[in-house]
């Protein structure tokens, strides 16, 4: 309604504010407004559009495929660089224990943990979205990378059971050839699964994230943890077993290391239990005081060199029959082809790889990224993880993810960007280059005790039952069913039957809601 001059003048004069809003009419919006026609395009046009390049397009898409042309050029030096330094410090203190430690997971030489360590580390640097995950090696995608290592190249295949009895230098030649072949076959899963995570990317399948739920995510690699605690007892023990893989594994494994329990070397025991304290210890105190702490107590790499320092000095191998770590080589190897004549033998366990990699992966970096208020992109962290594993594994890595403990001492200790992961890599770069023949007396159990301790937190999620028992029967029932499953049967097959079981619960979930609805309306 319009209001006269007159009434506008007493309004404004009896109020204290006046508004005075124009009118618009359908007649006035049509008058001056000029609708776009919608014009119907062909297919072509269609894709003759999407596929039309321009320089702000392109722009988006190289900062898309490298996020550090876009979060570098703005770094705060002041502001970030003395955390990233300290935090990379404290994260490269770790990655250099867990790399050697994590390298017997995956059945290979301890050397080849250190280049799994510092080339993923380094292109995750610039390809990398989130700002506090640290990529390297990881206890279940190790384990997982092991069991395919043992079953395609077991002991049998080269005749080292039978080289035992014989002359020592035929027992070397013999183990030498049954670890190289055993690199191969790492080497090949990793490029295969790099490839897979980087055709996954570009296809924007990250959203297959969201059928590894967090209890399916949780039972795994609680079952994992199981798997890999007893993997280690035959290093704690300082038995020489049979490594098995497979459904039952897990059985086999307590049947050989319990029959064989008369033979256990009681310097390796007694160095590994002192180890396991040492690293328990330490572990309470980061946890207790970790406020007061500028930085975590890195007792991993102090074990590591006091462990190294003892058994050089006592010369455990040769007085007490320790295994040690041996020959570790100073420098890089030079890069060669993986056997892609693997790939048929090993293609179903890469694809569980690279799905369980980037699930850890994706779940840790959502994580951080909700509670420093930034994005991280699915599809970009399957790029990276890709190219991660498959540049990587024509240096002879094996597969890497995010790890918890490490993601976690990362964010703690100030960490604000890639950098710090970049940092870390230098420190195991140096250790590669120039001191790493100095860890060859390294006791295996002490890498034994390393790994076993970081299984506490995996552990802890027996706890999950109890309160998904009070919450969600479906949801404990997806737990036990991944546990349990992937204890009997294997992580590969374990992993494959969780999924299908998870999908089974959501139509499930989606038809019995829409019986409800039907019988309410």
């Amino acid at each position: 309604m319009e209001l006269a001059s007159g009434e506008d003048e007493c309004l404004c004069q009896s109020e204290k504010y006046c508004v005075d809003r124009p009118i618009y009419t359908q007649e006035y919006l049509q008058e001056h407004l000029h609708l776009r026609k919608k014009e119907p395009t062909s297919f072509v046009n269609k894709v003759a559009h999407s596929c039309r390049c321009t320089a702000r397009k392109a722009k988006s898409q190289l900062y898309s495929f490298l996020p550090i042309l876009k979060w570098l050029p703005r770094y705060p030096v002041k502001e970030y660089l003395i955390g990233d330094v300290i935090s990379g410090l404290s994260t490269g203190v770790m990655q250099l224990p867990q790399g050697l430690a994590y390298a017997l997971l995956a059945a290979v030489p301890p050397v080849f943990g250190l280049y799994s360590s510092f080339y993923p580390v380094f292109l995750y640097t610039f390809f990398g979205t989130s700002r506090h995950v640290s990529i390297g090696t990881f206890a279940v995608i190790s384990l997982m990378i092991g069991g395919v290592a043992v079953r395609i190249a077991p002991d049998e295949r080269f005749d080292i059971v039978e080289a035992n009895v014989t002359n020592s230098t035929e027992l070397l030649k013999k183990i030498d050839a049954r670890d190289a072949m055993r690199v191969r076959v790492a080497v090949a899963i990793t490029l295969l699964s790099g490839l897979i995570q980087l055709c996954l990317g570009i296809l924007r399948f990250g959203f297959v994230a969201i059928y590894l739920t967090e209890p399916l995510v949780r039972g795994f690699t609680t079952a994992a943890a199981v798997h890999v605690f007893t993997s280690q007892l035959k290093y704690l023990l300082g038995i020489n077993t049979k490594r098995y893989s497979g459904p039952l594994a897990v059985i086999y494994s307590l049947i050989a290391v319990l029959s064989n329990i008369t033979e256990t070397n009681i310097a390796t025991l007694i160095i590994g239990i002192i180890c396991m304290v040492l690293l328990l210890g330490a572990k309470e105190v980061n946890d207790r005081f970790k406020k007061k702490l500028p930085v975590p107590i890195p007792m991993e790499i102090i074990v590591v060199i006091i462990s190294t320092g003892v058994s050089a000095g006592l010369s455990l191998e040769k007085s007490y029959d320790v295994n040690v770590v041996g020959k570790i080589p100073t420098g890089f190897q030079p890069p060669d082809l993986p056997d892609v004549n693997l790939f048929s033998a090993v293609f179903v366990d890469a694809v569980a790889i690279a799905v369980v990699g980037f699930s850890m992966t994706i779940s840790m970096a959502k994580i951080f990224a909700l509670k420093h208020g930034y994005a991280v992109s699915g599809n970009q962290e399957l790029i990276a993880l890709g190219l991660c594993n498959s540049v990587g594994s024509f240096f002879q890595t094996f597969a890497v993810t995010c790890s918890m403990s490490r993601s976690l001492v990362q964010e703690s200790t100030g960490g604000n960007t890639q950098i710090a992961g970049l940092l870390s890599s230098f420190m195991v770069l140096l250790v590669i280059l120039v001191i790493g023949s100095l860890f060859e007396p390294l006791p295996q159990t002490a890498l034994a005790a390393i790994v076993m301790v970081n299984l506490k937190g995996m552990f802890k999620q027996f706890a999950d039952i109890p309160h998904l028992w009070r919450t969600s029967k479906l949801e404990l029932a997806i737990w036990v069913v991944s546990f349990v499953a992937s204890v009997s049967l294997g992580l590969d097959y374990g992993l494959l039957v969780a999924v299908a079981f998870a999908i089974i619960t959501v139509i499930y979930r989606t038809q019995r809601f829409e019986c409800i609805l039907y019988i309410t309306f």
